[in-house]
């Protein structure tokens, strides 16, 4: 099926806002539009799903196996029109010397076509060699058009355009001149999550409009056509599953960072979500577990605070032996208090310590965990020891207890506190650390089965 990979010279050029308006721009032509997202993020992805009208898949080189990756993209492009898929940072850069991990690794395994978006603010005659460098670094792969971004005004675009056709063989497909109004408001983490910002249909419509009027469209959905998606083989025959337990999910402005695909695996393994309004509901639903995933709760904490009746409610559930999985967000609401410049606010208080924010980041980038005694869910004879993840937090565990339990050894990464991540206390796991549900890591189904134990009364919580 057609694809594009869409990449950059380097980061902050401008590619998720034409990721998003080409999304936007092709899905308001009619077409059925796949968006994916290279490596672990959950923002970026959240708009490209607003502006496409279909969730947004990652592929993650750290967490997935090649054969996992090709699976996961072949099954969502064959129901597609066309597939946008956004790289992060340039379009070399990644973690080892070899490229191994590389956005250009990905495009060659997925053997897509890169329109290579470059800031062109103050270049003229240089973009040249610096297209012609990315072209010879590495013969295999396919920059099949460049975008130009944040051009100054037309005469800056006639004479790019003349450099690159005199001295190059890549033509431009768009031109997008310095516009205010493809501007989304960032914060410590990125974007402004689409699940919070206002008027998100808007401006989603407002920067396709942009992108559609100074991006050749038909020529990109050319250059996609020619792409030639890797063969897959075909998914098993899944028979539907009654769901037997029931998954609070806490789905809000404080919380949203969660993986389309960790949700489907969450049906696919017995279970209903039940979605919670932290903000605004006054009570815990009837539920056999509770999922928190990450977010801002941070620029929330007023509102968390004020909602007493929930924070009681799941605090007294968790002493009760309520199963509860939290990630970074999660984590920090379940803390005593948490504090950010001159504030701070009780948070729910199950969990023995409280969280600060920092001006800069505490843990950042890919985890590794190895397990301890202490894991709490069943892990089956021979399953995966170590465990790849990621975490993006400037918040840190502040005042924890010597007696803490921990369910990780951090390898690679921050973690809790350098050296420890996955705080477990009776029958919870929160850790700063993001997990994916794969093949190496299938923690879902053990988070069902766990709670499904717990609730037909077959394992103790642990204290």
């Amino acid at each position: 099926m057609a694809h594009l990979f869409i990449s950059a010279a380097h980061k902050s050029s401008g590619k998720t806002t034409l990721s998003i308006g080409l999304c936007g721009a092709f899905h308001q032509r009619g077409l059925s539009v796949q968006p994916f997202k290279k490596g672990p993020d959950y923002i970026d992805p959240m708009w490209l799903s607003r502006a496409a009208g279909k969730d947004c898949y990652n592929l993650d080189f750290h967490t997935q196996s090649h054969h996992e990756i090709l699976s996961a993209f072949g099954h969502r492009t064959d129901s597609a029109d066309i597939s946008v898929i956004e790289g992060n940072k340039g379009l070399y850069d990644g973690l080892d010397l070899d490229g191994s991990n590389s956005n250009a690794a990905l495009v060659t395994l997925l053997d897509s076509p890169i329109i290579l978006v470059i800031d062109a603010q103050g270049m003229t005659r240089g973009i040249a060699p610096l297209i012609l460098g990315y072209q010879a670094f590495e013969k295999n792969i396919n920059i099949a058009g460049v975008i130009l971004n944040k051009l100054g005004g037309s005469r800056h675009e006639a004479k790019l355009r003349a450099v690159i056709e005199h001295y190059t063989d890549v033509p431009v497909v768009g031109a997008v001149h310095h516009d205010p109004m493809l501007d989304i408001q960032e914060r410590h983490l990125g974007l402004i999550p689409s699940n919070e910002a206002a008027s998100v249909e808007r401006q989603i419509r407002a920067i396709a409009d942009v992108i559609a009027q100074q991006v050749n469209l038909d020529q990109l959905h050319h250059i996609a056509s020619r792409a030639i998606t890797p063969l897959h083989q075909p998914l098993p025959v899944t028979v539907p599953v009654v769901p037997d337990v029931r998954i609070g999910i806490a789905q809000d402005t404080a919380f949203g960072f969660y993986y389309p695909d960790d949700l489907a695996a969450f049906r696919r393994a017995g279970a209903a979500l039940v979605s919670i309004d932290t903000l605004h509901d006054a009570r815990l639903p009837e539920i056999d577990g509770l999922f928190i995933g990450g977010g801002f709760p941070e620029t929330q904490m007023q509102a968390l605070e004020a909602n007493v009746t929930l924070r009681n409610d799941i605090q007294a559930a968790i002493e009760k032996g309520l199963p509860v999985y939290a990630e970074c967000g999660g984590l920090m609401y379940l803390s005593r208090s948490m504090q950010w410049n001159e504030s701070t606010c009780r948070m729910v208080g199950a969990l023995p310590m409280d969280t600060r924010m920092h001006q800069r980041p505490q843990g950042r980038g890919y985890v590794q965990l190895s397990k301890t005694h202490n894991v709490l869910w069943h892990e089956p004879a021979g399953s995966n020891e170590f465990i790849n993840a990621h975490e993006f937090h400037y918040s840190s565990a502040e005042n924890l207890e010597k007696t803490t339990q921990f369910a990780y050894r951090v390898l690679r990464g921050h973690g809790m506190n350098g050296k420890h991540d996955g705080i477990v206390y009776r029958n919870v796991l929160a850790n700063y650390s993001h997990m994916r549900n794969v093949k190496n890591n299938p923690w879902v189904t053990r988070f069902v089965d766990f709670v499904r134990r717990q609730k037909t009364g077959k394992q103790t919580s642990k204290c």
